[in-house]
């Protein structure tokens, strides 16, 4: 096996096993950054939602109040507005979604999937967790959620929720009275779900990578080419010549010129110390002759 082989081997072992560590770290800086783009998207549909609710509560439920009384509109609850708002933007983006779903609502429409109560439980079961994020699989590619507990917090949601006895008469002639009652103060009895579809912020990561790696190839390329070139010129051809000189003076031939020393490198201090070699060969013979 020549020099330039074993140089390649060497090369190529050490370029396998960088790109294998700059692989695993680009994969997961990039899949770090597209979980990153999904949740600041949820977080700004998070703010949207709070600012919808938080102008229904301030602007247009007093507005309504009156007629409440006689009619109940539910335009006038500020979970209705916000969820009502992004089911329009769902028919434009199918997978993205923000619902409020209780495990006990006043509108039916309002209850969980069997997922979304899983989580509910799990807000139920930790007084203490304020935020939880979560993963499910879909037709169009990995959903990430973002859900937050809804609690009674505010005396004024027991008005509505805790008899149908105490409730407005009209929004319990409007839902019934079996559906959104018995709530208590600190309970929690529901969750604000956040959904943002992963994969284009997946795809833009797997772009990324793809980008990544082949610029990593393709400077191990260039720099294979470079270092062969330099390997040839400054070791490989001088060392052959002087392999050549070194195999004609081991055959008796003494009348090729001496190697000519260029640099002070290494083989420039061996080119000079074959030439000495050969002209103290030379006159070693010469004292031998007859």
């Amino acid at each position: 096996m020549g020099l330039r082989m074993k140089f390649n081997l060497a090369m190529g072992f050490t370029f396998l096993a960088g790109l294998l560590i700059a692989g695993l770290l680009s994969y997961r800086l990039t899949q770090r950054e597209a979980v990153r783009e999904v949740l600041q998207q949820a977080s700004i549909m998070a703010g949207q939602a709070a600012v919808i609710s938080d102008y229904t509560a301030r602007e247009i439920a007093p507005l309504l109040a009156e007629q409440s009384r006689e009619q109940f509109l539910p335009q006038s609850v500020p979970f209705w507005a916000a969820h009502t708002n992004f089911s329009a933007l769902q028919k434009l983006f199918p997978d993205y979604s923000v619902r409020m779903p209780a495990l006990n609502p006043t509108n039916p429409a309002d209850r969980p999937t069997d997922w979304q109560a899983e989580i509910i439980a799990l807000f139920r079961g930790n007084p203490a967790l304020q935020e939880h994020i979560s993963q499910r699989a879909s037709p169009n590619g990995p959903i990430l959620s973002i859900s937050r507990p809804i609690r009674v917090e505010d005396r004024a949601c027991l008005e509505c929720h805790s008899t149908p006895q105490a409730a407005p008469a009209a929004m319990v002639d409007l839902y019934g009275p079996s559906n959104g009652f018995g709530w208590e103060m600190g309970e929690t009895v529901g969750a604000q779900i956040i959904s943002v579809p992963m994969q284009v912020a997946l795809q833009r990561a797997a772009g990324t990578f793809r980008t990544v790696m082949l610029g990593l190839g393709a400077v191990f390329l260039l720099m294979t080419v470079l270092l062969n070139l330099l390997l040839h010129l400054a070791v490989v051809r001088r060392v052959r010549r002087i392999s050549t000189a070194a195999n004609e003076v081991s055959l008796g031939d003494m009348a090729a010129p001496e190697l000519p020393v260029s640099g002070r490198d290494e083989i420039a201090s061996l080119t000079e110390s074959f030439n000495r070699m050969r002209r103290s060969f030379a006159n070693a013979m010469r004292l031998l002759e007859p």
